[in-house]
């Protein structure tokens, strides 16, 4: 069955990766992201590639209005995917640093599900990706400190979210994710290499939006092969 997937930071890393995984299997991909143009360029018939910031409460309008008259309004997956990554010592980290890292990491996320909500309907999946960083008693490293505690938050919202609309029948879950490798990885560990690549990681995330709503709701999941 041909579904809708809306998909969050698409110019690179695994939402890139992710795009390409379900237009290729047919399905129809509103991808958004600050830069546009990447996926633009892949020039699939079944992919919308819009120019969206999650911090700009006008980008939003331009969801709504896609998915109302080119979806008839239903949306079948979102994944929450976009993330903006700080390391920084946190006596360095000011009040506007951790403001830029929530508008991304917590407040898009809330207000992307918010808008698109009323276009799903039973059967659907909310999918957010956070991080292994944001899972309580997990490993935690200096400098990720408005990072870390932001995907903290997306975990306890989802739970929240699952409950709250459980009567509705689409379900939330999150993903917590270790070490890929990416190029924002990259840009805050220069020369760290990670165990998994961003194709592997979308290749799991493309099932599990597919199917785990089948078997999980509110549930978070670590996924990551290191320990602890």
């Amino acid at each position: 069955m041909i579904k809708n997937i809306i998909i969050t930071g698409t110019s690179r890393g695994i939402g890139f990766e992710l795009v390409q995984l379900f237009a290729k299997a047919g399905h129809q991909v509103l991808a958004l992201s600050r830069n546009a143009h990447r996926v633009r360029n892949l020039q699939f018939d079944n992919i919308t590639s819009l120019a969206f910031d999650l911090s700009q409460p006008e980008d939003y309008k331009k969801v709504t209005a896609f998915v109302q008259d080119k979806w008839n309004n239903k949306v079948d997956v979102l994944i929450n995917n976009a993330g903006t990554l700080l390391n920084k010592p946190f006596e360095e980290t000011s009040m506007m640093d951790f403001e830029t890292v929530y508008k991304t990491n917590v407040f898009g996320v809330a207000e992307l599900t918010r808008v698109v909500l009323p276009a799903m309907n039973n059967g659907s999946h909310v999918v957010t990706i956070s991080s292994m960083g944001g899972v309580q008693g997990s490993m935690k490293f200096p400098g990720l400190a408005a990072y870390s505690s932001s995907k903290g938050a997306v975990i306890t919202l989802t739970e929240l979210l699952a409950e709250e609309y459980k009567a509705q029948g689409t379900a939330f879950n999150v993903l917590a994710l270790g070490a890929v490798q990416t190029e924002m990885l990259e840009e805050a560990f220069p020369g760290y290499e990670a165990p998994t690549t961003a194709m592997e990681m979308a290749t799991y995330i493309y099932d599990f939006a597919l199917t785990g709503n089948k078997y999980y709701n509110g549930k978070m999941l670590q996924v990551s092969s290191s320990t602890p």
